[in-house]
């Protein structure tokens, strides 16, 4: 695994406590990266920022953005955006505590870690077991990329975690005029449900699921590969002869079949180690309650 880098330093405040940390991104994307070519040559496509008045490929550095109310454009520079106060700031700001359990999902949006940078890491587990003891959450103000967000500060393992939240105008009302209709549910198919959620209840392992529409790529483009349907990158060719014969296509086909079998397989093993309990009620006070 490559080591991560800091994408930010700054310091959690609260009081007088300053804690200096360094700010990581919490997760990756492993998804294979694809880019479009012309069908006929296998060309690559790529895509031009073009002035609409002078009509010329304009370099990333020559370009600033702009607000249009619809009939006049201001153009922002980066040294307008740099000038705000809320930009330079380099405080992640603790505004309240909160029980941990009062925080919608729906609001979380990327996650970070934060390490401590300083020689002391005294403050830093302080804030960390401080936050555990009491089942609180901190929430707070910071500034990232030219934005001012909002934040859920709260602890992993042994690691202060930074999320960054949707502010409250941008979580949609789910208001279905379906849902206004009267239901009525007898207390035996309530059962009935009960006991289908008790036969499929399990304790969440992340590691037991994969993405299997990735694995099946993979499979795939290593079958292309092996069959010798690959393309110069520096060059490409012209029209490819009818070459193909049908034991060549059977050959990919079976790559695809294998493929879709071994993700299968791989599930199988996941539902034989659901336990149901013994009562419909037995593995609930045992369950931690999750930030």
């Amino acid at each position: 695994m490559a080591a991560m880098r800091a994408i930010w330093k700054g310091a959690i405040a609260f009081g007088l406590v300053n804690v200096p940390v360094k700010v990581y991104s919490a997760t990756e994307d492993h998804d294979i990266s694809l880019h479009q070519v012309h069908d006929k040559d296998g060309g690559r496509i790529r895509y031009q920022r073009r002035c609409e008045i002078c009509g010329k490929a304009i370099d990333y550095d020559d370009i600033d953005k702009a607000y249009d109310d619809g009939e006049r454009t201001v153009v922002l520079t980066e040294d307008d955006l740099s000038s705000l106060p809320e930009e330079k700031s380099r405080e992640i700001d603790v505004v309240e505590f909160v029980p941990s359990d009062q925080l919608d999902p729906i609001m979380f949006e990327r996650s970070y870690f934060l390490e401590p940078d300083s020689k002391s890491t005294k403050a830093y587990v302080l804030l960390r077991r401080t936050l555990e003891k009491t089942d609180r959450t901190a929430i707070v103000h910071f500034a990232l990329r030219q934005k001012t967000r909002l934040g859920a500060l709260r602890v992993r393992g042994d690691v202060l975690m930074l999320q960054s939240l949707l502010w409250d105008d941008e979580v949609r009302d789910a208001a279905f005029p379906s849902l206004d209709e009267r239901v009525r549910i007898s207390a035996k198919e309530l059962e009935m449900s009960a006991e289908l959620v008790e036969s499929f209840e399990n304790d969440f392992d992340p590691s037991r699921f994969s993405d299997d529409y990735q694995e099946q790529l993979r499979e795939l483009i290593e079958a292309k590969l092996k069959k010798g349907e690959a393309l110069d990158t520096d060059a490409t060719f012209g029209e490819e002869g009818e070459d193909d014969t049908d034991g060549e296509v059977l050959d990919l086909m079976e790559a695809l079949r294998r493929s879709v079998e071994k993700s299968r397989g791989k599930k199988a093993p996941a539902a034989k180690t659901r336990k149901k309990p013994a009562t419909s009620g037995s593995s609930k006070g045992t369950r931690k309650k999750s930030a």
